[in-house]
């Protein structure tokens, strides 16, 4: 939409989604049979099929779009459709696949249609630079930031060829690579790309725009992760307001919301709402993805972080458990969400007086997390506060010290900004 259009209402927003499914299936099925339609325009076939699926993907419904588009990229290859139609199939794949956490195949898919696309346009096309996108959203689901980040700053590069650096197109890139420097723990550059990110998209989609709201969603996260609560509960209610607006109070598309909202309630003293929110994510989570999808997982962990901290001990290690077991069976034993449901379930090892065990998922999560990040992210942090308190609580004041020493010797990427940078435009 262009700067200055409000939202469409869940209701009009439903009323389109009818209206061009309705289209396509009308398309699909009217009086010229389906057989006819292929063997006369195959393209316009898989084209439909597309449409149907992105449909369903523009409501977070993957699990619909995903059958749709598998049909469409296997016409396409069987009629020898035209490189374009086909890396459009690939591309809608990867897409589909990615946010179905099915991360090696969205790979496989992504790379095959960015050769594909390249070779139709050329190999510094604005479309090869959406399509970097995607891939980058791949790589940091398999918990390859280093990756996303240099295919991120190629995409970022295509585009400022033909496009000026104040041009609101220009946003997504960069909110793209605020979100992988989060990841690393640089949240001071994360932040600055965020700020030029709202800047341009405040002025080219305005302030009650959805993906104004979601990104504000993104910088809400960052500051609670910087400890500034305040900052970040004006903007998650915000964000959460207009997203209401257009899926509803209980989408899932809200979940990322909902977690945020989580963690401020925690760090407020306030359990009860912390719970709830994390149980009403939870839920959506496994009812629109299913029970062993990594979102769920990293839900479980929060839960079981949450029950730990009020000591309810026997929901907490139900919660950890299954946490870790969700993770390292989609993400596998090497990912930095697997490390941190270790980290989570060692933390409740110690409080229940379980010291080897404890220090065994210490030492576990250590391992991966210097394997995907370097020795100062706030992750590797956190595990050794965990250590050190374990060594307190074992008797064991030699290695607290030295343990606080080489913590307090790291840079500081959580300290808290005296003002806030990025302001709600009404």
């Amino acid at each position: 939409m262009a700067g200055g259009k409000r939202v469409v209402s869940k209701h009009l927003s439903g009323k389109i989604l009818a209206l061009v499914a309705a289209f396509c299936l009308v398309s699909l099925n009217g009086s010229t049979s389906i057989a006819k339609e292929k063997s006369a325009n195959n393209g316009r076939f898989c084209t439909l099929l597309r449409t149907m699926a992105r449909v369903y993907m523009a409501y977070g419904d993957y699990a619909k779009a995903q059958p749709l588009v598998e049909q469409a990229l296997t016409l396409a290859r069987t009629s020898k459709a035209s490189d374009s139609e086909l890396s459009l199939c690939l591309i809608d794949l990867a897409y589909v696949y990615d946010k179905q956490a099915s991360y090696d195949e969205a790979e496989k898919m992504c790379e095959l249609g960015l050769k594909l696309q390249e070779k139709v346009y050329y190999g510094e096309h604005p479309y090869v630079a959406y399509t970097l996108r995607i891939l980058s959203s791949i790589y940091q689901g398999q918990g390859k930031y280093q990756n996303a980040r240099v295919v991120l700053d190629q995409a970022l590069a295509i585009m400022l060829k033909s496009h000026t650096p104040d041009t609101y197109v220009i946003a997504p890139f960069k909110v793209d690579i605020a979100d992988v420097l989060v990841a690393q723990g640089d949240f001071q550059n994360a932040e600055n790309y965020y700020q030029q990110a709202v800047e341009l998209i405040n002025t080219g989609y305005g302030p009650e725009h959805l993906y104004t709201a979601n990104v504000l969603g993104k910088v809400a996260k960052l500051y609670t992760l910087q400890g500034r609560y305040l900052e970040a509960e004006d903007l998650i209610n915000s964000t959460r307001e207009i997203q209401e607006k257009v899926y509803g109070p209980d989408h899932h598309l809200l979940i990322p919301t909902w977690l945020t909202m989580a963690a401020i309630s925690k760090a407020n003293e306030d359990y009860g709402q912390a719970e709830k929110l994390l149980h009403k994510a939870l839920l959506a989570a496994e009812k629109k993805h299913g029970a062993e999808h990594p979102l769920a997982g990293r839900i479980l962990s929060s839960l079981g972080e949450l029950y730990t901290s009020t000591e309810k001990y026997a929901q907490a290690e139900e919660n950890c458990l299954r946490a870790v077991n969700v993770l390292e069976g989609s993400l596998g034993p090497g990912n930095d969400h697997t490390a941190m449901a270790l980290n989570n379930l060692a933390s409740l090892y110690m409080f229940q007086g379980k010291y080897p065990e404890a220090q065994k998922l210490c030492n576990r999560a250590l391992e991966i997390l210097e394997g995907c990040f370097d020795k100062n992210h706030p992750s590797v942090v956190q595990v050794l506060k965990t250590m050190a308190d374990l060594y307190r609580r074992a008797g064991n004041p030699a290695e607290v010290a030295k343990l606080m020493q080489h913590i307090e010797e790291m840079p500081n990427e959580r300290q808290i900004m005296q003002a806030p940078i990025v302001r709600l435009v009404k």
